[in-house]
């Protein structure tokens, strides 16, 4: 399953559509920050060798992360209804969240709503 942080500009990340941040706004910042490569879906195989792909409009991959490409290893942030959205984040994931919160005037929050 996985633990989840979000950004979004709500006081409750579940509201974030009432306070959202646009996926107008995000691709515009990921098109802005040369650290960020859209990428609109993510592929892997399985150990059984099928191809499993995710499709989402305003998936990004941060390409600066360290351990980008290392054994398969990507920073996705993904956009999901005004918020955006990254599974088991490290403190280096955690901290370029922050500063991306920090452009678009939000927060980080995990799935229980504490704050980061």
């Amino acid at each position: 399953m996985g633990y989840d942080l979000h950004i979004t500009r709500a006081d409750d990340w579940t509201d974030s559509e009432s306070e959202p941040i646009t996926l107008d706004e995000w691709k515009a910042y990921v098109a802005s920050d040369p650290e960020f490569r859209l990428e609109n879906f993510a592929e892997a195989t399985t150990p059984q060798g099928e191809t499993v792909r995710y499709d989402s409009e305003g998936l990004a991959v941060w390409t600066a992360y360290s351990g980008h490409g290392v054994d398969g290893n990507m920073a996705w942030f993904d956009y999901r209804r005004g918020r955006i959205v990254v599974k088991n984040p490290d403190d280096e994931i955690q901290e370029k969240m922050k500063r991306i919160a920090d452009h678009f005037d939000a927060y980080v929050v995990g799935d229980e709503g504490e704050e980061y």
